[in-house]
């Protein structure tokens, strides 16, 4: 686990990078349709199932101040995707991901749109794995880009020790980094560039702040498709 001054030891680059891939299944994008109405017919009753929803829809929680890891002061509002953009930060997966705990979420995103394919099915291999599905798996995944322009923590120094930082890049473990992650967030870090451990040479960012992504915009969908959960995807344009 990183030292209490590992955070502050690690140097800030100018980030200006326009054209970022962040891939999101696309019955999560805005204007998608919502997995819930494939539950009923009866208009009715779908309505109630919607309000259930918003009930316990934890960015709509956060923008009526009742989230307790993001404050709805932070969060944007009034511009193009703007709750595709609270949504990363109110939506984190239960146990954190590399960067962001259970109870705050980060928007990340890849230089590259191939590095953001092969992380996004990395993780969905991984779920697939976990269930032991043996038959084909298709999914639509919509490229959001983004631009930043901001000075972020940056992993990929080649000036800083490469040991001291090694197990924030953990193929396994996200205990260093979101350790590392937490410190920098209390420092009031934008959020960290580092590189991307699922492909060789590509690039990855971990934005902290809602505000700081910007112009981001729809492009366009690609179709992953797994023959099983042991067998690599084929990625190609939906």
């Amino acid at each position: 686990m990183p030292s209490a001054s590992l955070g502050t030891a690690l140097g800030t680059t100018l980030i200006d990078r326009r054209d970022t891939h962040r891939l999101i299944p696309a019955q999560y994008a805005d204007g998608g349709a919502s997995v819930l109405a494939r539950l009923t017919d009866d208009d009715e009753i779908l309505e109630g199932i919607f309000e259930l929803d918003n009930a316990t829809n934890d960015r709509l929680l956060a923008e009526s101040r009742l989230a307790p890891g993001i404050d709805e002061r932070e969060l944007v509002f009034g511009i193009p995707s703007y709750r595709i953009i609270n949504a990363a930060f109110c939506h984190p997966a239960p146990g954190g991901s590399r960067f962001n705990s259970g109870d705050r979420g980060a928007w990340y995103a890849s230089f590259e749109l191939k590095t953001s394919q092969l992380e996004v099915a990395y993780h969905r291999q991984l779920w697939l794995r976990e269930t032991a599905w043996e038959e084909e798996d298709t999914a639509d995944y919509l490229d959001y880009q983004a631009d930043f322009r901001a000075e972020f923590h940056d992993l990929r120094d080649s000036a800083q020790p490469a040991k001291r930082y090694a197990d924030c890049l953990s193929p396994t473990s996200y205990t260093a980094s979101q350790a590392l992650a937490a410190q920098l967030l209390e420092s009031g870090s934008a959020g960290i560039v580092y590189p991307s451990v699922r492909r060789s040479g590509g690039t990855c960012i971990a934005c902290f702040r809602p505000v700081l992504v910007t112009n981001v915009r729809k492009g366009y969908v690609y179709t992953i498709t797994f023959p099983d959960f042991k067998t690599p995807p084929t990625i190609r344009p939906a």
